[in-house]
């Protein structure tokens, strides 16, 4: 069921991080030619261009728990509504983050567009993070801590209910991949949750081609497919350095790749986002370029 229709809708929010410069991203990973490499695996592209951004210079924080929250709810929705419709147009949706709170809005028009089927979705969230903080629980306030939260159920009720209604999948269908650094108090939350955690350990024990054969299983049982929310601070900083919150240990080259295209030879990935390029402090857009490169292979790219 691969798509042959790619709609790219650019997010470029940093409301949601304690670092400024992802908003750049979007620029970037446009600029690493992602448009034209995702045409010459044959794909019709079509580039819709960006939802509105607030800017943190012309807005107050809010509140110190979830700062910037109303703004980000904003643009959640906007990035919603973009998303079923391109959905119910027959595209697949790639989201080009931005932080990762965008994935709300990503996942809550990807929901939406099931839930009008009478379908559930899954998801597959590769990251170095859980993102499964509520502003109780955060230390940061930093609401790209808080998006796994709200698709869940969990977190701001402003972002959680984008559309009226709360999951927006069933935890039993989210699984995490690659994650390497929890708070403390967000343990908790993962564990009142119900989400399958997959760690870096799991992969260091089980190999990715395990890991990923339970993690696709998981998230397609009883649903339509699944949606994934590649974080590039997943991947190890040597090959990703351009990302806000890196964190060592992480997925190496070929393991980010090998992940991307046992999701590509499933069949059910039904839409895709890339987040967290953060170009201010890249390395000659090297985090853009492998972001692209792993979209490619999400998407069909081989060796031969």
């Amino acid at each position: 069921m691969r798509p042959s229709r790619i709609a790219i809708i650019g997010a470029p929010l940093d409301l949601g991080a304690g670092r400024r410069g992802v908003d750049m991203g979007v620029s970037a990973l446009r600029v690493a030619n992602l448009n034209a490499r995702l045409a010459s695996l044959g794909y019709e592209v079509e580039d819709q261009g960006n939802v509105p951004v607030a800017q943190p210079e012309t807005n107050p924080e809010g509140t110190p728990s979830a700062r910037y929250l109303p703004q980000i709810t904003a643009t959640c929705a906007s990035l919603a509504a973009k998303v079923a419709g391109t959905m119910a147009a027959g595209q697949f949706p790639l989201v080009l983050g931005g932080d990762h709170s965008v994935a709300v809005g990503t996942f809550a028009g990807v929901s939406k567009h099931f839930r009008d089927q009478g379908e559930k979705i899954g998801l597959i969230w590769v990251d170095a993070h859980a993102d499964m903080n509520t502003p109780e629980t955060s230390p940061s306030g930093n609401v790209h801590g808080m998006p796994l939260a709200c698709c869940v159920g969990m977190g701001p009720a402003e972002l959680a209910n984008i559309f009226g209604f709360a999951p927006k999948a069933e935890p039993r269908n989210v699984v995490m991949v690659g994650i390497r650094s929890v708070d403390e108090m967000e343990k908790m939350n993962i564990q009142r949750a119900g989400v399958r955690v997959f760690t870096m350990r799991d992969i260091d024990e089980r190999g990715v081609r395990g890991v990923m054969a339970e993690a696709i299983l998981q998230a397609s049982e009883g649903t339509a497919g699944f949606h994934v929310s590649l974080d590039m601070d997943a991947v190890d900083p040597q090959e990703a350095p351009g990302v806000g919150t890196p964190v060592r240990g992480g997925l190496t080259y070929r393991e980010a790749h090998l992940i991307m295209e046992l999701l590509c030879d499933s069949d059910a990935m039904r839409s895709m986002e890339v987040v967290e390029v953060n170009p201010v402090i890249d390395e000659a857009n090297r985090t853009a370029n492998l972001a692209v490169e792993l979209v490619m292979s999400a998407l069909g790219k081989r060796i031969l």
